[in-house]
């Protein structure tokens, strides 16, 4: 393969109903010069049959078997396969924009190495698209017609897992997919953050994400909001904790106490504060809840909050940043 080609990383499990779109979306693309890795994870239906029915026809589709079990050791499979200069991911029951590869590509070759090709993405579904995921895509999306995905990278994943490209070696920096962290793409998204690698600007509607009941991140134990939590505060003590500040956790709720339950498991000294004044002076898990004005004689504190009320989210990112404070430097959204 050359210097132009892409490697394209595509684990599926059961998903004969939607593989047709998928592989369809991807011949049909307006860049030609890609594989696909096609890795199946013990289905049980009708997808390996599909699968090699393409690949008979179309020799740039490998069709291989996870050497274990779940996504991350499928997505280990596929990368050991492959042997295209730009890597991307897709998601089996999802569709491509035809020109999805070429835009991405594009991007990469204009910026060089050390940035993320990036697309906005679009839900889709024949039951009609959730309030909730209406609001993540639009977020999301937000976030990417600027490139500032990374400022708010502690609220949610904000590099979706099949619509990013990286130069392969951009990978391999990030440790690839060695990590066994769930879940995956946002553990992914943390170590582009953790190597500094650049988001490229896009307006590109690139994706179409499906969404269904039986969908792997509706369903299986691994997208569970503990989960997310554990990533969040492991990458918060890793690369942005100033050990030389008062740390501060503001939120009373089911997030903030799971969160001051794994401080106190960490022996971590914190301050609970929050703006609640039915809580403020209560005693939980033997730490005294504050009331929120306290930061105001921290010297360079660093809160993290859980507050899920939208309101009350702007209300706190006002105050914060009426003090000069800075967004994942001196405060972080984790929800």
């Amino acid at each position: 393969m050359n210097k132009s080609s892409i490697s394209i990383l595509l684990p599926f499990k059961n998903t004969a109903e939607f593989l047709p779109d998928c592989i369809l979306s991807i011949i049909d693309q307006t860049y030609d010069d890609w594989e696909i890795l096609a890795v199946n994870d013990h289905s049980t239906d009708d997808s390996l049959d599909i699968m090699f029915s393409y690949a008979q026809k179309d020799s740039r589709i490998k069709v291989l078997t996870n050497d274990g079990n779940g996504i991350i050791d499928a997505l280990r499979t596929a990368y050991s396969h492959s042997q295209g200069n730009y890597i991307t991911r897709m998601d089996s029951d999802d569709i491509m924009s035809l020109n999805k590869l070429e835009v991405m590509v594009k991007a990469l070759k204009n910026h060089g190495q050390g940035h993320i090709a990036l697309g906005k993405v679009k839900y889709f579904s024949k039951d009609g698209v959730g309030d909730g995921y209406k609001r993540y895509e639009k977020w999301l999306n937000r976030l990417t017609e600027k490139g500032l995905n990374y400022s708010e990278i502690y609220k949610e994943c904000v590099i979706p897992s099949p619509c990013w490209m990286v130069h392969r070696k951009d990978l391999e920096k990030a440790g690839s997919f060695s990590s066994n962290r769930y879940p995956e793409d946002y553990d992914l998204a943390f170590r582009f953050y953790e190597q500094g690698l650049t988001c490229i600007p896009t307006n590109e509607l690139l994706h179409y994400w499906r969404d269904y009941g039986h969908r792997t991140s509706r369903t299986s134990e691994h997208y569970a909001q503990n989960y997310f939590l554990d990533i969040k505060l492991h990458y918060f003590l890793k690369l942005d904790h100033d050990k030389q500040s008062p740390l501060v956790l503001w939120g009373a709720g089911n997030k903030g106490k799971t969160l001051a339950k794994k401080l106190l498991k960490k022996k971590m000294a914190f301050i609970w504060v929050c703006n609640n004044s039915n809580k403020i002076g209560l005693n939980i898990y033997g730490k005294k809840m504050e009331h929120y004005m306290v930061i105001d004689k921290l010297q360079k504190a660093q809160i993290i909050i859980t507050v899920a009320n939208k309101e009350a989210q702007e209300f706190i990112k006002d105050y914060l940043l009426a003090q000069g404070k800075k967004s994942v430097q001196d405060f972080f959204f984790f929800c």
